[in-house]
């Protein structure tokens, strides 16, 4: 008798975050695409009242696929579902601003390979080009800030390199009048170790901007001692507008400008240049072997 009293069945908001939690464990353990797509259309769990949530969308899979860098799910979603692969995830999974909450999230876990993908297939995708255009050349996303500003936040100079070589604004300015290039000044300013990520991050931004425009150059100029320490003083009087640009860097500029985004990074590694003269080398252009599916 107490049994049966007991044995009430579990309610439906209960079955879907069982459910929920299946999927995501089965991302994070890397199950096969054919099993997490099988699981991602189930309606078994689902009432019949509440179509709109029977399933997740490719675009919130390709979230968890990001998150825990399953490259051949994502490899499939965008390939196999394009348009809805990228399309902005329902509230319900995430309630966050962005209008690019996929690249943002490729740029913060880190995750070179899915972040090359998507841009490739952002080529291919007409309408996707259409609103990157329109916002000068990049995604916005919380408090005005972009991918790259994001990838300059987090020192990515991977991520920094595969942004602005798919087309993304250097000069973009987030709501506080910032571009990334302040982001990255505002790094080395602020750290006694001005080398490694941080100097690659400015080095790559700078090959991306034959003209440099960016709100701390008035500080800059007040205080000159302190960046020419903090830069060096060949780069502190290229920023602050009182030498040319170095032969080097103009160089490199001149030629990145000729490299088609739709064709990049390939076309940067195929450059008959010295490997020494060109941006940090990019492992996702390099093809990694992508796990079994």
């Amino acid at each position: 008798m107490a049994s049966s009293i007991n044995s009430t069945p579990p309610s439906n908001e209960n079955q879907r975050k069982s459910f929920s939690l299946l999927f995501y464990k089965a991302v994070r353990d890397l199950k096969p695409v054919w099993m997490l797509e099988d699981m991602r259309t189930m309606e078994t769990f689902y009432p019949e009242e509440d179509a709109g949530q029977r399933t997740y969308t490719p675009s919130e899979a390709l979230l968890y696929a990001i998150v825990h860098d399953h490259q051949a799910y994502a490899q499939y979603l965008l390939s196999r579902y394009a348009d809805e692969a990228l399309a902005k995830p329902g509230e319900r999974f995430c309630c966050c601003p962005s209008s690019a909450p996929h690249l943002a999230m490729a740029v913060r876990y880190d995750r070179r390979y899915i972040l090359g993908l998507i841009l490739q297939e952002a080529h291919r995708m007409h309408a996707f080009l259409h609103e990157q255009r329109s916002r000068g050349g990049c995604f916005h996303m919380e408090d005005g800030k972009t991918p790259l500003h994001l990838a300059c936040e987090l020192l990515r100079p991977e991520a920094v390199i595969m942004l602005l070589g798919n087309g993304a604004s250097p000069h973009a300015e987030d709501h506080n009048g910032s571009t990334p290039l302040d982001v990255i000044l505002e790094k080395l300013r602020d750290s006694k170790v001005n080398g490694g990520e941080k100097r690659q991050c400015l080095d790559n931004l700078l090959m991306f901007m034959p003209e440099v425009n960016f709100k701390m150059k008035g500080a800059m100029d007040r205080e000159p001692e302190c960046w020419s320490k903090v830069l060096g003083e060949e780069t502190f009087q290229y920023l602050v507008g009182k030498s040319p640009a170095p032969l080097v860097l103009t160089a490199m500029q001149t030629i990145l400008k000729q490299l088609s985004p739709a064709t990049f990074p390939d076309s940067l590694h195929e450059l008959p240049i010295p490997s020494s003269l060109k941006p940090l080398s990019l492992n996702y252009s390099q093809r990694d072997k992508l796990r079994v599916v």
